[in-house]
């Protein structure tokens, strides 16, 4: 891997760890219609939240959320909001840069209980096979 390429991954990272904090700010302003403001609150918890839907652990699949349906949803969000708000949120963003990004504990809880809810499902369709 050339240094060149690294270099541009790692802009292309900082760029959406900056837009996705664009849209937690933005997600907040009464200016946003509310299908901006849906997508932004959606994409920023699902991005800021402790819990993947895909485990990190399971093999390349893992991943896929962190590399494709995240910054998707960053762009979709970012079309549903109004130029002039974006770029004065990115102001702000910059602003607040060296403070510590949000944490959604609220859809992280979500995410455990339907990980404990799809394993205890799981395990007593295991256990209704041998029963």
């Amino acid at each position: 891997m050339s240094n060149s390429y690294l270099a541009k991954l790692k802009q292309w990272a900082k760029a959406l760890k900056r837009n996705l904090y664009v849209l937690y700010l933005a997600c907040r302003d009464p200016r946003v219609p509310w299908y901006g403001k849906l997508a932004a609150v959606c994409v920023a918890a699902y991005a800021f939240s402790p819990i993947d839907l895909i485990p990190d652990f399971i093999p390349v699949l893992g991943y896929v959320d962190d590399l494709i349906l995240v910054p998707l949803g960053v762009a979709l969000a970012l079309r549903l909001i109004p130029r002039p708000i974006i770029e004065e949120y990115r102001r702000v963003a910059e602003e607040r840069s060296q403070q510590r990004k949000p944490v959604n504990w609220f859809t992280g809880a979500l995410f455990i209980l339907l990980w404990i809810a799809l394993g205890i499902w799981l395990i007593r369709v295991f256990f209704g096979l041998f029963a």
